[in-house]
């Protein structure tokens, strides 16, 4: 049989009795820890994984420099990589299309989420914005596919790789300056709930904006109301969407160049603004909060969308005093009937982490705290049962009263 025979030709790659039992209870890691012997497996092959015994488990991407040595592709043998990649994008994008609604900008691919770990594309309008994060993805056959594929389903004006120095150094795959891929636009407009953004593909931070906070703009725009205060807005994702229901909204974030996006995305959406006139202040949100706190400002609305605190486990501890401190100064700044948004995208703090966190803070703050909502990730951004990582990102809605 071909499909015997292909991977009877793949390099093996045998795991530890806890490495397999994480594979068969449904995650697609293994850490180079849990690699027992890994004969003629060189960067970035398909490989062959299997337990203690020599008993085959699946279908592989080796990665010889990441701690994360294995990430799984399919439980079945794989003849045709070109052809299995070509059909989970295929699939990856009529999920989004099943799901996807009031935008053009959406995560297209979200790595293991999609069975396609390692690669990272994100749609904005008609760009797309890919990231590659591992060995495998890099390979030159494997990028060949990827662009193909992505081109002849979405007939996109551009694709553009945003490159993350320290993912390749962290791979040791050579330096590769961020550009274009297919076309030869860099720069759009997209729309998300009927608001409208600028988009340089070579510009901002990730791919270039924050599409998992989609749908969390669009709640956070439902219970919004009076003065709006957005803190760590970046280029105003939930200022422009508050802009829309409340009298008056400031955002603040540390970095100049983001504001200056987040006013021109602002010149795009003033017809539809309550009030036309968006305040943005450069500022250190610690010491804003610190000095607005101390000088009795209040706010109806506070939205706090803080960058990760907690890159890793040890760091838990003191991202959770960093949160708590935010949400006790945006607490004591809110008016009784207001609304606090807050958000993690630490994948370390678990929600229920989050979740007693601020409950402390409004013990500390002497103020009552009923949840409207407890959220996620937009549906573009899956979550996989039994791959934690794919869940991080947290996003509750509460009213306050004293």
């Amino acid at each position: 049989m071909p499909e015997a025979r292909a991977t009877s030709a793949l390099p093996k790659i045998k795991l530890s009795p806890r490495g397999a039992t994480r594979l068969k209870s449904g995650h697609v890691w293994v850490y180079k820890s849990d690699i027992l012997a890994a004969n003629d497996a060189t960067p970035g092959s398909l490989v062959t994984v299997t337990d203690q015994r020599g008993k085959p488990l699946g279908t592989a991407l080796y990665s010889s420099s990441s701690q994360i040595a294995i990430r799984m592709i399919s439980h079945e043998p794989v003849a045709d990589l070109p052809a299995l990649l070509r059909q989970r994008i295929a699939d990856a994008i009529t999920y989004r299309q099943k799901l996807v609604r009031d935008t053009n900008a959406y995560r297209v691919i979200f790595s293991e989420a999609d069975q396609l770990p390692g690669l990272i594309v994100d749609r904005y309008n008609d760009i797309l914005s890919l990231q590659i994060l591992t060995q495998a993805m890099d390979a030159s056959l494997v990028r060949e596919t990827v662009i193909a594929q992505l081109a002849e389903e979405l007939h996109p004006a551009a694709i553009i790789e945003r490159v993350d120095p320290r993912v390749r150094e962290l791979e040791t795959l050579p330096p590769r300056p961020s550009g274009l891929l297919h076309g030869v636009k860099t720069a759009t407009t997209f729309t998300m709930n009927g608001v409208h953004f600028h988009f340089d593909a070579l510009e901002g931070q990730k791919t270039g904006a924050f599409l998992d906070q989609r749908e969390n703009y669009a709640a956070a725009a439902q219970y919004g109301k009076g003065d709006a205060l957005d803190v760590f807005c970046y280029q105003g994702g939930f200022a422009l969407h508050l802009a829309r229901v409340c009298d008056q909204v400031t955002g603040v974030d540390s970095s100049r160049p983001a504001l200056e996006v987040a006013d021109q995305n602002a010149g795009l959406n003033k017809s539809s603004f309550k009030n036309p006139e968006i305040e943005w202040i450069e500022a250190n949100a610690f010491d804003l909060l610190k000095d607005y706190s101390a000088s009795n400002r209040r706010y109806d609305t506070i939205v706090l969308d803080p960058p990760a605190f907690a890159k890793s486990k040890r760091d838990l501890d003191a991202a959770l005093r960093g949160y708590k401190e935010l949400n006790l100064r945006a607490l004591k700044m809110l008016r009784p009937d207001g609304i606090l948004v807050t958000c993690s995208c630490s994948y370390h703090v678990r929600q229920s982490d989050f979740l007693e966190m601020l409950g402390g803070a409004a013990i500390d703050s002497h103020r009552i705290l009923r949840l409207i909502e407890v959220r996620g990730q937009a549906k573009d951004h899956p979550v996989l049962l039994n791959v934690p990582e794919t869940s991080y990102l947290k996003c509750v809605i509460s009213h306050v009263s004293e």
